[in-house]
């Protein structure tokens, strides 16, 4: 028998039967569907990564006052959270000083220091108040070494005194109207110029430092609770990575034991990041595929009630010279239908929905980040979710089929 025939047969089946098979492509569309949308949601997630991480460089350093082993840079496997074994120094008994900006100003590799300086203020804003973030930058440098980007507006400025720079999520609902650009902003007491609006969906409020200084009253002069780097080559991160630490450790008297200080890489968070998306997609893309195993039961128990159903139909073809390889064919080809649609529709419904979630995400944390990245449906993604549905629907054919093929004439025109 040829194939075309044989197709046409396994097409016959398919149609004759249009509830019970197209209840089984239900099966496979929604596993196919669930991988497509979760791969792509994923894929896109991790794009918005590398596109951040390639924009901040891996020319940035961070310095904080405790030592934490899970954050910390130090050249060696991270074994958990919490300070060094041995350490008696806490974030809250030790500090970062003018003596350790001294410091790294004598490492030639470092191009630019930036102090920083953080809390949390009440702000005043056409009658409503709340409590945002603050963080006091030093705007002579601040420019040149931060990595986010601005939407409106401009960044601070070396002259810069009582102007602010604010997230885009305080400019935009965060109060009843809009705050824009030159409105001006009540915090702590002090009168604010907004001149720049950030391209992010934060709430935080970027000041000069000795500005933030007044603000907030718990912060003491020339104290800071980080200390931000940029070098001059990224390929000596490293190099410069081990003097920091040295030579930061050899003027506070520490040791590796009792060390009070961090040094971390600006990339290091959204690595760790992108290595939680890649986790968190596998492990519902295996849960998604338990939904291809319950089609694949589905297709299986399709197929064997077929074979019954036209056990006495497989009687009369081979009575009239079909060989078992041409009955193991008809029924092969009719399971392969069935993967081959449900994997169809199944891809196109998973791109629909993979472009659907983003767009109804909003608010923050993970979903503001979901809404930003959108999706990536890869041809990866899409070879490989029909590539398993017909597949499986394959493999779920192939016992009824065999069963079929080696049915005896006799026997099968004697069933009812």
């Amino acid at each position: 028998m040829k194939l075309t025939k044989a197709f046409k047969h396994a097409l016959n089946l398919v149609m004759h039967s249009k509830l019970r098979s197209w209840l089984t492509i239900i099966g496979i569309v929604i596993g196919v569907a669930s991988v497509v949308s979760i791969m792509s949601i994923g894929a896109g997630l991790e794009q918005d990564i590398t596109s951040r991480l390639s924009g901040m460089g891996a020319d940035i350093l961070t310095i904080t006052p405790g030592f934490s082993k899970a954050s910390g840079f130090s050249h060696r496997m991270p074994s958990g959270g919490g300070f060094a074994d041995g350490a008696t120094a806490t974030e809250e008994e030790v500090v970062l000083d003018r003596t350790d900006v001294q410091v790294l100003k004598s490492i030639p590799e470092i191009l630019l220091i930036n102090t920083e300086i953080k809390g949390s203020a009440e702000v005043y804003y056409l009658g409503k108040r709340g409590s945002v973030t603050l963080t006091g930058v030093d705007q002579k440098v601040w420019a040149q070494i931060t990595t986010l980007e601005i939407r409106d507006g401009r960044i601070l400025g070396p002259a810069d005194q009582n102007v602010i720079v604010i997230g885009g999520r305080l400019a935009d609902d965060y109060f009843e109207k809009p705050l824009g650009i030159n409105k001006m902003i009540a915090i702590e007491g002090g009168s604010f110029r907004v001149v720049g609006i950030l391209d992010d969906q934060s709430t935080s409020i970027y000041m000069p430092i000795q500005m933030a200084y007044q603000v907030l009253d718990d912060k003491e002069t020339d104290i800071y609770d980080s200390i931000i780097v940029k070098i001059k080559d990224e390929d000596e991160v490293d190099y410069v990575t081990e003097n920091v630490e040295q030579k930061l450790m050899m003027t506070r008297h520490v040791t590796e034991k009792d060390r009070d200080f961090t040094i971390s890489s600006s990339k290091q968070m959204d690595e760790m990041r992108s290595e939680m998306v890649s986790s968190l997609t596998m492990f519902l893309t295996a849960i998604a595929a338990v939904a291809l195993l319950v089609g694949a039961v589905g297709i299986a128990n399709t197929m064997f009630t077929s074979v019954l159903e036209k056990t006495k139909e497989i009687g009369i073809m081979k009575a009239l010279g079909a060989r078992n390889k041409d009955i193991l064919a008809i029924f092969l080809l009719n399971a392969f239908l069935i993967g081959l649609i449900g994997g169809v529709i199944g891809v196109i419904l998973g791109y629909l929905i993979s472009g659907i979630i983003p767009a109804l995400m909003g608010g923050g944390g993970i979903t503001s980040r979901v809404a930003s990245a959108g999706s990536l449906v890869t041809i990866e993604s899409v070879l490989l979710s029909l590539s398993v549905a017909v597949g499986i629907g394959t493999l779920s054919g192939a016992i009824p089929a065999y069963q079929a093929s080696k049915l005896k004439p006799v026997d099968a025109l004697r069933y009812e």
